[in-house]
């Protein structure tokens, strides 16, 4: 076990493992930590910690120190350059006619350069623009392209349940998200119903989904037939959070049709064979669905 303290460089963002220095730490503090970038501010997120030698790339960096007021300083007069910066970096793109969309940008602690964060439908020749940012900002200029799904993380939105998006508050790494997410978990696959504001399938079909893959197992198919404590009958609708199955029973005598819910317990069905490995079709059909 490795001793650690975790940090976050955004709000919401990815936690990263830095070694504890000789200071006392607190959930929410500031701290200066040395990245692969320099010198960078960070907040506290788990003061002290243990993990496994295999959760980390030793050796770990440092906690350099506990943030300053003069710290904190830098942090906010960085984040006020910001709409400027976008502003004259917007001017600069349209003069050179890019076709590209300035999403963020954010200058390095220490002042040493300045990334920029755009998304474009293909690459981009930005060396002219390069040369025109670093005359203006008299810094090293770095220009990142980013993914859609990675666009909306960083700008954020409310998605279609009426919270904000979870990738920009609550899930500090994109998850892989396939189109046999929605099939297992009876949604409707209208593209419009199951995409996000990114326009790809919504991160939340992941959290649910191993309940379902799992709750399908113990019940019967759509328009099987069961039978039940008042004869066979045809599965019309499976209700998998109360393990339920509506059954239409049919009295060809009487000519009458009836309609009944069962626990799944309470009927007979037969059980699905286990599912043979997934041929390269079906795999290739998931893989066009995941987001980029």
């Amino acid at each position: 076990m490795v001793k650690i303290t975790g940090v976050t460089f955004t709000n919401g963002g990815k936690v990263y493992y830095f070694a504890p220095g000789k200071e006392k730490y607190s959930k929410g503090m500031g701290v200066i930590v040395d990245t692969a970038r320099g010198l960078e501010y960070a907040t506290v997120i788990i003061p002290y910690g243990e993990v496994d030698d295999d959760k980390i790339v030793s050796p770990l960096k440092s906690v350099v120190r506990i943030a300053t007021a003069r710290d904190r300083e830098t942090v906010k007069k960085n984040e006020e350059r910001k709409p400027e910066a976008m502003r004259l970096t917007q001017e600069k793109i349209e003069k050179h006619n890019l076709d590209m969309k300035l999403i963020d940008c954010d200058f390095a602690f220490d002042g040493s350069k300045v990334v920029f964060f755009y998304s474009a439908p293909s690459r981009v020749d930005f060396r002219e623009l390069v040369k025109d940012l670093s005359a203006v900002f008299r810094m090293r200029i770095e220009l990142r392209q980013i993914g859609i799904r990675d666009e909306i993380k960083m700008i954020g939105g409310i998605g279609a349940c009426g919270r904000a998006c979870c990738c920009a508050t609550c899930m500090p790494d994109l998850k892989k998200v396939t189109i046999k997410m929605a099939k297992t978990q009876g949604l409707s696959l209208n593209p419009s119903k199951i995409s996000g504001l990114c326009g790809r399938l919504m991160c939340c079909l992941s959290y649910e989904n191993d309940y379902y893959a799992d709750a399908g197992k113990n019940v019967p198919k759509m328009g099987s037939e069961v039978t039940t404590p008042e004869g066979k009958g045809t599965v019309v609708n499976i209700n998998m959070l109360k393990m339920q199955v509506r059954v239409r029973i049919e009295d060809k005598k009487k000519d009458l049709v009836t309609y009944h819910d069962y626990p799944v317990e309470a009927i007979k069905f037969k059980r699905a064979a286990k599912p043979e490995k997934e041929s390269e079709d079906e795999l290739a059909e998931e893989v066009k669905e995941i987001p980029d």
